[in-house]
């Protein structure tokens, strides 16, 4: 297989892609991507890059209370006071 081949839909899902994932990627392209076009995408969209699958638990933690010092989102993280004077920030990329 060289790198400009179309991909097929099997190389998507095991690249961990979704059937609308790969139909997605499709469509931004305006044709079926090739096998280097389809690993970029596999890595954009990845849990490593992306928080796809994350981001329901991520809805989960709490935005606000005596415990936080910046709420989510008011400055991309979320810092939470962790006592003795410290705080954590949590932050997705």
């Amino acid at each position: 297989m060289s790198a400009t081949s179309p991909a097929t839909l099997e190389q998507a899902l095991e690249m961990g892609l979704r059937n609308d994932e790969f139909d997605k990627i499709t469509e931004i392209l305006g044709r079926t991507p090739n096998f280097t076009e389809m690993c970029v995408y596999s890595v954009m969209w990845s849990e490593h890059c992306s928080y796809k699958n994350s981001i329901k638990w991520l809805k989960t933690l709490p935005k606000d209370g005596p415990h936080m010092l910046v709420k989510a989102g008011e400055e991309n993280a979320g810092l939470v006071d962790i006592g003795e004077g410290m705080g954590c920030a949590f932050k997705i990329e």
